[in-house]
């Protein structure tokens, strides 16, 4: 008798439950990197920002890395963020170094990954550690559209979110490609030669077009939802060519862990990148 009573409880409790308010559960994807892609969601691109120098000897270890995992995968936003005596210093590294390493000193070659993750050394026999973080289905995707004339840069930041966010900072660089430089390599990458003349330096930072340690979205970002974050500046004095400009945006979370990327080309007019 009480084994039928509890059992009539339990359906009662069912049924009223399925009858009142419904608690929907998010659909959230597997964010492993052989997830197939989900409708709705973005392709998720790895975030790589590459502390380095033309002076380092051993900073040729992280770049050959970068060389390999961009060969296995197109889902990789590489930024070059020079430092020290070099022609390409970024003097507003140190919200960035105090941000990943705030207890210790900058001593290259350091890297990271999604802006804030150990990239493990040796970095050349743990590519998949930054493979791994890339993916079909992500919360968020990205889009940009910019345009360069008469000395001035004209940049749309686009974000659509296909999941409930809240609390997202926007990062937004400008870099410079084929800038040519020696480079220091006390490595046996790159054929052991030292230094490398005339070394192609690429996806170097020139300016953080937003506060460099992100911005703040204020406006909407639940599911269905979308923001743009325009840019109007002139041609930064340091670029070499202005034809070599290109850009990346990303958004990280509170803890400053890049959620998705995405690089653009001047004059580029990028589309989301969506699962049909």
């Amino acid at each position: 008798m009480k084994k039928s009573f509890y059992l009539s409880l339990f359906f009662l409790s069912a049924l009223l439950t399925s009858c009142g308010d419904t608690t929907i559960v998010e659909n959230i994807p597997d964010g492993n990197v052989d997830t197939p892609p989900i409708s709705g969601y973005f392709k998720k691109r790895v975030l790589i920002e590459d502390y380095t120098g033309t002076w380092c000897g051993n900073c040729t270890r992280v770049a050959h890395a970068i060389d390999e995992v961009k060969e296995q995968t197109d889902k990789a936003v590489t930024v070059a963020i020079h430092n020290g005596n070099d022609p390409y210093h970024f003097a507003g590294i140190a919200p960035l170094k105090n941000l990943i390493l705030p207890n210790s000193p900058l001593a290259l070659p350091v890297s990271r990954l999604n802006r804030m993750i150990v990239w493990t050394f040796p970095e050349p026999t743990n590519i998949q550690e930054a493979i791994n973080l890339s993916g079909n289905n992500s919360g968020l995707g990205i889009a940009m559209n910019s345009s360069i004339e008469n000395g001035n840069i004209n940049l749309a930041v686009n974000v659509k979110f296909a999941l409930n966010y809240t609390n997202l900072k926007l990062v937004v660089y400008l870099l410079e490609d084929k800038l040519l430089y020696f480079q220091r390599n006390y490595t046996t990458y790159y054929d052991n030669v030292n230094p490398i003349t005339n070394y192609v330096h690429d996806h170097v930072l020139r300016a953080s077009m937003t506060d460099i340690l992100g911005e703040t979205i204020s406006g909407n970002t639940s599911a269905g939802s979308s923001f743009t974050k325009n840019f109007t500046i002139p041609v930064p004095s340091n670029i070499a060519n202005a034809a070599n400009i290109n850009f990346v945006a990303f958004l990280v979370g509170e803890d400053n862990v890049a959620i998705n990327s995405r690089a653009a080309e001047a004059n580029e007019a990028q589309e989301f990148e969506e699962n049909p």
